[in-house]
């Protein structure tokens, strides 16, 4: 996969199914490829996020407001744990669109 622009969309996989356990951590599971992903509390929040509407700097921006000790690489973060869910078949990236 390429890199990332954050601009493009994500859409969660309709085969990943996010089970919230203890202390707002969460485990991914994708039924097809039988995949299981530990997800912590901000990634809770980003999964949640992940709609097919909003960009990854959109979701960035949402946890930014969300978090109030976010560090400064909430962007760079949100594309790394999008491109390793992308990477696990949990996502798929819409690519910004050229305009025509």
């Amino acid at each position: 996969m390429g890199s990332l622009n954050p601009h493009d969309r994500v859409v969660a996989s309709p085969h990943a199914v996010l089970r919230e356990e203890f202390d707002d951590w969460a485990v991914l599971f994708h039924s097809l490829t039988g995949e299981a992903k530990g997800v912590d509390p901000v990634g809770v929040a980003v999964w949640k996020t992940i709609d097919g509407r909003r960009t990854l700097a959109e979701i960035a921006a949402l946890i930014q407001a969300a978090c109030e000790d976010a560090p400064s690489t909430v962007l760079e973060d949100t594309i790394a744990f999008v491109r390793d869910l992308h990477r696990h078949l949990f996502v798929e990236v819409v690519p910004e669109r050229s305009p025509s």
